[in-house]
């Protein structure tokens, strides 16, 4: 590779001068302190969306400043064409492409990797999340800030006030990367501060300018958070005529800043009735779906951990811990020692139970990560799970747990300084009692993407004793092979923005490197310069069953191990343009399936905004499964409509109901959440179960909880 592959960042001529504030701020979303008529402005945006070549059209002016607690911004986001702005409601984190927004993104270590971002919509919903592989950012995080936004006929504003506490940063440095990103709806144009090639996010923070600080940042002293909560409700098991269980509990998080870069977060007797509940899907793959996680305490420097790996092959996963097990307590110790060490521990204990002869388990983890180049990283990691005073019961009919499952593994991954090249090489072992030999895995990616290319070449190899319990690994004892390659056209007319072919195969072989599975897709992408997208396909599935496996998914009768099936369809995707009011997805799919039968699927998803204060949003799924006997004909509907009332941006109810067929449920859960103070919150849940043919219902649950956010 080139040196200039490992060259320092691409925009560091685009720099902002910060300056303590010479008066105090309100933050009320009014640019009349004195301190803002000498701040440095900075302006001159360039545009990202729809095409990267030219200045933005509209205009956008950002200002900075400080004092000893909090690091403030105001953000003046001009119109360019009259009428309303866009958003989705007043709800905190909201969707990226469906809102007018302004957003901060901000490396505080200067590495090119890890920072924070902040934001808001027009209507003032709140934006924050945490920053990780370079430009991804995590909105499940979730702290201490302050925001608001003004309007009239020729802009909005939005301003804020971050603590320092609310964030972790160098000791000593006196330069950030920062970079500031608008989408305007209206006009269909996204923009930064700093130019960003069209192919990658505005939160890139390889295209970071630079922020300097005419002193240090302040040390903020003692920062410790506690955060204490109280629960209490209530919940009945209908289809047993068991009594209704009550709960009544206390706990506590704290945060403590070790550093201001250092941070150590500690939980007693957790509990997270108050987190979404999952949306359903029809499931009619062979192996273990995933699902992300949610909880607040696995999410700060998560990536530390959770991101090891690949998607199907990660050996941590923290929904792992605590499923169905009530967690007595953990401790998480993680940040970064320098620019270019990180480092995170992560110790758990589960309780015991009895009723399913499950002992006390502990769930330890441990990651270093050592920058090199410029933007690329080592990585280890090292978990360890052990069930304490547990002998395996001789019983066959008592349920046998591992004593012990440990895994080490390590990564290198590679970004280079324009983020033009990405990749990763990763190997995994595991040590359990009771697997030995083939317990190795290796797996590697390199990707070349451009405004036109995008190459990609992936490869896993899985040993079949391979055995990750605190992970997620679906299948084993396999060899994949993925590449990819797509090149998209960007005509000059005012239809289209871009439009091209992309195709994908995703080979596997088992270990004598004999093909077991082939998924190879065709698919033409057209992008229209209103945002919205239309991609047609074609493919071709080739499977041969390594186990029994029933292709309904609904206890019928399973096609026997060893038999081949292969079939072709077509289908097409198509997403509307997001400025719109009423928004829609549709997707849909026709062709062969297992055993010579067909498969008709057709999902997709229906909102509607009355903004800012409601959004009604359908989500659906239908197949329809033609197979020989004794499978026959059969339908699975899926069914998800949302409710999201936000009557202020501190007071919201969502009313979620799921109907799905193929699980013969009927799931309806909602939560009202008041923020009566910055991260402090009254949750109120309720969640009810029903069997669909007489909506007679299974289950149902009522929690009360109250969390205080208490800064030491």
């Amino acid at each position: 590779m080139s040196v200039s592959l490992w060259a320092q960042k691409k925009n560091e001529s685009y720099q902002l001068n910060l300056h303590r504030a010479s008066s105090p701020i309100k933050i009320d979303g009014i640019l009349d302190e004195e301190t803002w008529r000498k701040a440095e402005v900075a302006t001159d945006f360039y545009m990202v969306l729809p095409m990267d070549t030219s200045a933005a059209r509209v205009r956008t002016e950002v200002r900075m400043s400080y004092d000893d607690e909090h690091l403030y911004l105001i953000a003046t986001c001009f119109h360019l064409l009259p009428g309303r702005y866009f958003v989705e409601s007043l709800r905190r984190d909201f969707t990226f492409g469906k809102n007018d927004n302004f957003l901060l993104f901000m490396d505080t270590f200067e590495d090119q990797t890890n920072g924070f971002s902040f934001g808001a919509n027009a209507a003032g919903a709140q934006w924050d999340g945490i920053m990780y592989e370079g430009g991804k950012v995590d909105l499940s995080w979730d702290n201490k800030w302050t925001s608001v936004v003004t309007k009239d006929d020729e802009k909005w504003v939005f301003e804020a006030a971050i603590p320092f506490k609310s964030i972790r940063y160098k000791k000593g440095i006196t330069q950030w990367g920062i970079n500031f990103s608008r989408l305007d709806l209206k006009t269909t144009e996204k923009s930064s501060w700093a130019p960003v090639p069209r192919q990658f996010p505005t939160a890139s923070l390889a295209y970071t300018g630079t922020l300097n600080w005419d002193e240090a940042p302040p040390q903020v002293g003692p920062n410790i958070s506690l955060i204490p909560y109280a629960l209490g409700g209530g919940s009945k098991n209908f289809t047993d005529g068991t009594s209704t269980t009550y709960k009544k509990e206390i706990g506590m998080d704290a945060k403590v800043a070790v550093t201001s870069s250092l941070n150590l977060d500690l939980t007693v007797n957790p509990d997270f009735s108050q987190v979404d509940v999952d949306r359903q899907v029809t499931n009619l793959d062979r192996y273990e779906l995933f699902f992300p996680e949610r909880r607040q305490f696995f999410l700060e420097n998560g990536d530390l951990f959770a991101n090891f790996g690949y998607a199907n092959i990660r050996p941590f996963f923290s929904r792992r811990i605590g499923l169905n097990v009530p967690i007595q307590y953990g401790a998480r110790f993680s940040g970064k020692i320098n620019k270019n060490w990180r480092v995170g521990a992560m110790d758990m204990q589960t309780a015991d139970v009895e009723s399913q002869n499950l002992p006390r388990q502990n769930f330890a983890v441990m990651a270093l990560q050592r920058r090199v180049f410029s933007r690329s990283n080592i990585g280890m990691i090292f978990i360890n799970k052990k069930s304490l005073n547990y002998e395996p019961s001789d019983d066959p009919a008592v349920p046998v747990y591992s004593q012990y499952n440990r895994n080490i593994g390590l990564e290198y991954n590679l970004a280079s300084s324009n983020n033009v090249w990405t990749g990763k090489i990763l190997g995994l072992k595991s040590f359990s009692p009771d697997k030995k030999d083939k317990d190795f895995t290796h797996a590697a990616n390199l990707q070349y993407s451009t405004r036109r290319w995008l190459l990609s070449w992936q490869h896993e190899v899985v040993g079949q004793n391979y055995n990750p319990e605190v992970g997620y690994v679906p299948r084993r004892n396999y060899v994949k092979i993925n590449p990819i390659a797509q090149y998209l056209f960007f005509p000059k007319g005012k239809l289209i923005l871009s439009h091209g072919p992309k195709i994908t195969s995703t080979y596997f072989y088992n270990p004598s490197f004999k093909q077991t599975d082939n998924e190879s897709i065709f698919s033409y992408a057209i992008t229209f310069r209103k945002q919205s997208v239309l991609n047609v396909y074609g493919m071709h599935d080739y499977v041969q069953l390594l186990q029994a496996f029933d292709p309904t998914n609904s206890g019928k009768d399973s096609l026997s191990v060893g038999t081949r099936h292969w079939w072709n369809s077509v289908g097409a995707d198509f997403t509307s343009m997001p400025q719109s009011i009423f928004t829609y997805a549709l997707s849909t799919r026709y062709g062969g399936y297992y055993a010579n039968g067909t498969r008709f699927n057709i999902g997709g998803e229906v909102g509607y905004r009355f903004q800012p204060y409601m959004s009604l949003l359908v989500t659906f799924n239908y197949n329809d499964l033609r197979l020989p006997l004794p499978w026959g004909e059969t339908k699975f509907w899926l069914v998800g409509p949302k409710l999201d009332v936000t009557m202020t941006n501190k007071l919201f109810f969502t009313a979620y109901a799921q109907y799905n067929q193929q699980l013969k449920n009927v799931n309806l859960n909602t939560r009202l959440q008041w923020r009566y103070k910055p991260a402090s919150d009254l949750f109120i849940v309720y969640t009810d179960n029903y069997f669909p043919e007489n909506f007679v219902v299974k289950t149902r649950a009522l929690v009360v909880k109250l969390t205080y956010w208490w800064n030491i």
